[in-house]
């Protein structure tokens, strides 16, 4: 993933609630959302060339998502895919916490990377790139390329959308359109991650669409009280809207 937003215990009806765009190259083969073949409580996409996954759940409740820490000109040779860290989690029966301090000595042998991990005893984050560790407070995020809640533009804006629909009234269509902006930041605004400012413009919005990469899926999420989830994958290719699939399912509540 490359931008995610969530509320976490902010609404009645919904405890958990979550938008995610995955930005990647359009070429790159993938497996659309569904339950997996080999492991049929967990329902993710997967990336055809590592093999792991940016985002998934499974039926006990756990839940996952990565995002890249994008640092220009560290090509990242020999390191493990950042998309085995969610696999993992999700395939093992490890808690969330404690696979946070497993990574505390294994993690530098991934790509630089943000993980989010969930389950019935909390929403955590972690990081190797020096952010520390740690449960989640009741609140809103959101989360890029760099550290949770960086004050990026494109993280502003997701989380001033996801918070206006919090107050307004949610759903589905509502949500799949709070990533949605293709407007750039402004130049005084730009992040500096070390590439060129033209790529940096680039990937400034909350959706990207340029040649030969953009935003592949819009992920919604929504948990309520009784732990009923609703996830919805609206898919996209070079051209525009390519298909969704919507899912429903009960889970213990995460968190």
């Amino acid at each position: 993933m490359c931008l995610i937003t969530f509320a976490y215990n902010q609404h009645p009806e919904y405890p958990f609630i979550m938008v995610a765009n995955r930005d990647e190259f359009y070429a790159r083969p993938t497996l659309n959302m569904d339950y997996w073949k080999d492991h049929n409580d967990i329902l993710a996409g997967i990336d055809l060339e590592q093999h792991g996954t940016w985002l998934g759940i499974n039926k006990a409740g756990k839940f996952t998502a990565v995002t890249n820490f994008r640092e220009g000109g560290n090509k990242d040779t020999g390191l493990k895919s950042r998309g085995h860290l969610t696999r993992h989690f999700l395939t093992q029966e490890i808690s969330a916490e404690a696979y946070l301090e497993e990574l505390q000595t294994s993690g530098s042998q991934f790509g630089g990377y943000n993980l989010l991990l969930g389950d019935d005893s909390g929403l955590y984050y972690g990081s190797n790139k020096g952010a520390e560790s740690r449960r989640l407070q009741p609140g809103v995020y959101a989360l890029s390329n760099a550290h949770l809640d960086t004050r990026w533009p494109k993280v502003l804006q997701a989380k001033q959308h996801l918070q206006a629909l919090l107050r307004s009234g949610l759903s589905i269509d509502t949500l799949a359109r709070v990533l949605s902006s293709t407007q750039a930041a402004e130049d005084r605004d730009l992040p500096d991650t070390g590439i060129s400012y033209e790529r940096e413009k680039q990937l400034s919005s909350c959706f990207i669409n340029i040649e030969g990469y953009g935003t592949r899926a819009t992920t919604v999420l929504l948990q309520d009280t009784e732990g009923v989830i609703q996830l919805v994958e609206f898919r996209f290719d070079q051209s525009g809207k390519s298909g969704q699939q919507h899912f429903t399912l009960t889970t213990p509540l995460i968190g």
